[in-house]
């Protein structure tokens, strides 16, 4: 593939046009949305063209999974010198309904699950969803797993229980360093704790910054991996997930019921093994455009919103916000009703301390990002 025309450089009046996705529908015409984990981005052209050859020739039946499996193998062989075996790969509607299903089945009802706060929202709605014990992890001050309090909550949740990684992590953008995830493996390991990986977000990560996949630690074999193009190359809309197990836990992940696989959508999977396949030109051009965007983010807030802290991100595409500094009782809401602009609330990622925290999604265009800031920045006067 050549280099297209920029990715995220959609006008404003052209992403009202054209969206029609949660994230431009579920607030008023007047709110400017930089809240949901979609991005703004002109489509991949080989994905464009597999889904579209599908639908004009009728291919819409159920999903197949192989050539998706060696789509993703192949680019994880490429991108990160890792290469989970083909042969013991599930398939799975998406990566947060594949964790439901193996907490329901890898876990007993009495059994916690470990999270660690801030951490991707969802998280703490499905460990509710599947009524498990909910223990607490937090991260330290810089958004990294801290090996005290991981091993104090794993022996408060006890031995059976699962632990919740975001690889990179949601909403800090931490990419987890190859030393600290064979720490968090080996203290799982000591308590007896599951860890479940979700790398939903792994291909973006900064340029120069090294991603570590979860099971290419050889502490980490008794874990699991979730895996999807969705977030990478923008595919939410088209589901489908694979989960590869860690040398040790292949038999635990094949004791999932065959059913759980059937809910993946055949024009998903066609779509993220063309992303697998061909799309990693694309990609590169995008995170190219998502590190000049996180700079102008970064010039911004110092412009206009200088006592706003961005904090240092390697990974995803989202910005994680401190705004203590501004004084605002609740600055989501603030910056919603009095700036018209959405982001989302820092609670939603950490109940307990995120009330002066905000997550902004920086995958959009210049324009958005500019006038986004300065919507905030209103809100002060």
């Amino acid at each position: 593939m050549t280099s297209i025309e920029r990715i995220l450089g959609s006008s404003l009046d052209e992403l009202r046009a054209t969206r029609s996705s949660v994230k431009w529908r579920f607030f008023e015409p007047d709110v400017l949305p930089v809240w949901v984990a979609e991005m703004d981005a002109r489509p991949c052209p080989e994905v464009v063209d597999v889904v579209t050859r599908a639908v004009r020739d009728g291919d819409t039946g159920y999903a197949w999974a192989p050539p998706f499996i060696e789509a993703f193998t192949g680019f994880a062989d490429r991108r990160w010198g890792w290469r989970p075996d083909p042969e013991q790969a599930l398939l799975l509607p998406d990566v947060m309904i594949g964790i439901e299903e193996m907490l329901h089945t890898l876990t007993e009802p009495s059994s916690a699950v470990v999270v660690s706060p801030p951490c991707y929202d969802s998280f703490h709605g499905f460990v509710e969803a599947v009524g498990r014990r909910p223990v607490h992890a937090r991260l330290d001050e810089a958004g990294r797993l801290d090996p005290e309090t991981l091993a104090g909550a794993f022996a408060e949740a006890g031995r059976g229980s699962a632990y919740l990684l975001a690889n990179p992590a949601n909403p800090t953008g931490v990419a987890h360093t190859r030393a600290e995830l064979a720490m968090l493996a080996g203290l799982a390991d000591e308590h007896g704790v599951l860890v479940l990986s979700d790398e939903i977000h792994a291909p973006l990560v900064r340029p120069g910054v090294e991603f570590t996949p979860y099971l290419s630690v050889p502490e980490a074999a008794k874990g699991i991996a979730l895996v999807s193009a969705s977030k990478s190359w923008n595919l939410a809309g088209l589901k489908a997930a694979l989960a590869f197990p860690g040398a040790a836990a292949a038999e635990r992940l094949a004791s999932l019921h065959e059913v759980v696989t059937h809910g993946a959508n055949h024009l998903g999977v066609l779509a993220q093994s063309a992303a697998y396949e061909h799309g990693e030109p694309w990609l590169d051009q995008l995170l190219g455009e998502l590190d000049d965007n996180r700079l102008l983010l970064e010039k911004q807030l110092g412009d206009h919103l200088p006592g706003v802290r961005m904090m240092p991100a390697e990974a995803t595409y989202l910005a994680w916000l401190d705004c203590s500094a501004l004084g605002l009782a609740d600055p989501a809401t603030e910056f919603l009703e009095r700036g018209r602009v959405a982001l989302s609330a820092g609670t939603r990622y950490d109940r307990e301390q995120g009330s002066q925290w905000a997550r902004f999604n920086l995958a959009t265009s210049p324009e958005v990002i500019e006038e986004a800031v300065r919507r905030m920045a209103r809100t002060l006067g």
